[in-house]
């Protein structure tokens, strides 16, 4: 979306009579890449797709606080990622594993996922990612699946470019790693 595309949005969703209609329009031109960045970060299309309810749910009722002083999509990436981080803790808290249950790896998970279309090394990538910390995995897939932009990153996870950049380079190094065990 280009610049002077966001501002027609930005005031759209400022008058009450474009507002609905503006609203629908950001739906359809966000929902398929914060889709793809939250599935990435939960990896469950079921987590994925109620997350980005919550997602919308939480952006339409919060348009009014939206300050413009970044972009809408960084404002909606972020709010994506903070459901997605937030349903992550909730699920760690109170993941509770049977001693008859046997524990399934990312890949075996995905793989098994009706909603899942990648082959064996896209779903060990994906368990690699997984094994990934928080930020280096946020970050990876920001950069690495999204191709967004360091600054971008920046403005949206409040960190430095250095910063991001150092911990992109560690997440491709791991993951290379995770690669050269699973041969």
């Amino acid at each position: 979306m280009t610049k002077s595309d966001e501002q027609l949005l930005m005031q759209q969703l400022s008058d009450p009579k474009t507002q609905r209609a503006a609203f629908e329009r950001l739906v359809r031109e966000y929902s398929e890449p914060l889709y793809w960045q939250v599935r990435r970060m939960v990896l469950c299309h079921d987590d994925a797709d109620d997350i980005m309810q919550n997602v919308f749910l939480k952006a339409w009722s919060h348009l009014k606080d939206f300050n413009q002083d970044s972009k809408i999509s960084t404002w909606l990436y972020r709010i994506a990622v903070n459901e997605s981080l937030d349903f992550l803790r909730r699920k760690k808290s109170q993941h509770v594993f049977s001693v008859d249950e046997p524990l399934q790896s990312v890949s075996q998970s995905l793989v098994a996922d009706r909603y899942f279309d990648g082959d064996e090394t896209a779903a060990l990538l994906q368990e690699a990612i997984a094994q990934l910390p928080e930020v280096q995995r946020m970050v990876f897939n920001l950069r690495y699946f999204d191709e967004m932009k360091y600054s971008d990153i920046s403005e949206l996870l409040h960190t430095s470019e250095g910063a991001l950049k150092a911990s992109y380079h560690i997440a491709v190094k791991k993951i290379s790693e995770f690669f050269k065990q699973h041969d």
